[in-house]
């Protein structure tokens, strides 16, 4: 893989107090806006038929986008075209698909699937998804633990990695992107990623010889080939896969929640991180 020319930034024209602003600022914000979407909604993010419950139709229906949901008695949630000629898949709260077909096909609308969640299974699959990602995160914390034994640097990368989480969280509110089992699959992909960099940067700088800025330039010239050519491979698949190509929803939804958390994972490790790493080199313990 071919290294970029990144710059190599003058880490000692800022203060630690400086480099760490900018990161916690926006964590603060993102935490800002999770808390009020649960307050306004009753979840700090909006789940999708996969956690509540719901129905999901994939139809056919010689009307305007705009006219499609005119045929339900029940409003629908969303509707989609997909890469069929006038097709759409239409999403419901109501689990009653058999009134909602009925609706369909009384419009003269050509039903070509019907797939439906319960409330109860939608709420095991929104804990179950819940509880993987709060295993992974604790996980990963453990094991940058038991990799550098040390207080500071650990919890370095796991606050770049909670950040990495939740900034994504508060940016898909902002987005109109519910959460789902293809979102909550880019959230885990993201812990993976931010480890990777993070641990990149703190094995560069605790465990190799060298000037601490010499350190973190080899680490950052890596770091930030590998998460550009990432977020590139991203970026590609949302773009392929959104309304103006071939329409996969999901596909599109993971590569901007990737693209997201990878933009902000440069920030975490290369700000927030090296200026904890820093502390901790010069002022801190291992002074």
């Amino acid at each position: 893989m071919a290294a970029l020319d990144v710059p190599a930034v003058d880490y000692t024209d800022y203060t630690d107090r400086q480099l760490a602003a900018i990161p916690l600022a926006v964590l603060v914000l993102a935490l800002a806006v999770l808390g009020g979407w649960f307050l306004v909604t009753g979840a700090p993010v909006t789940p999708g038929i996969e956690f509540t419950g719901g129905t999901e139709l994939q139809l056919t229906a010689q009307v305007p986008q705009g006219e499609v949901g005119d045929a339900f008695a029940t409003e629908p949630e969303s509707i989609t075209p997909t890469s069929g000629e006038n097709t759409y898949i239409v999403t419901f709260q109501s689990t009653d698909t058999d009134a909602l077909a009925a609706d369909a096909r009384a419009a003269g609308y050509n039903v070509q699937s019907v797939q439906s969640t319960s409330a109860s299974f939608g709420s095991d699959t929104q804990q179950l998804g819940l509880v993987g990602l709060l295993a992974a995160f604790v996980g990963m914390a453990l094991l940058v633990f038991v990799l550098f034994r040390t207080f500071v640097p650990s919890i370095a990368v796991i606050l770049s990695a909670f950040s990495d989480i939740v900034v994504p969280l508060a940016l898909m509110n902002l987005f109109g992107i519910e959460l789902s089992l293809g979102t909550v699959a880019a959230l885990l992909m993201l812990i993976g990623y931010s480890v990777d960099s993070d641990i990149l940067l703190n094995n560069h700088v605790l465990k190799r010889r060298g000037d601490f800025y010499e350190s973190t330039y080899r680490a950052r010239r890596t770091g930030v080939t590998m998460t550009l050519t990432s977020m590139s491979a991203m970026a590609v698949m949302a773009i392929v896969a959104s309304k103006y190509v071939f329409n996969i929803p999901l596909l599109s939804q993971v590569g901007v929640v990737l693209v997201m958390g990878l933009a902000v994972d440069l920030m975490n490790t290369y700000l927030l991180n090296v200026s904890l790493l820093r502390w901790y080199k010069f002022e801190g313990v291992a002074r």
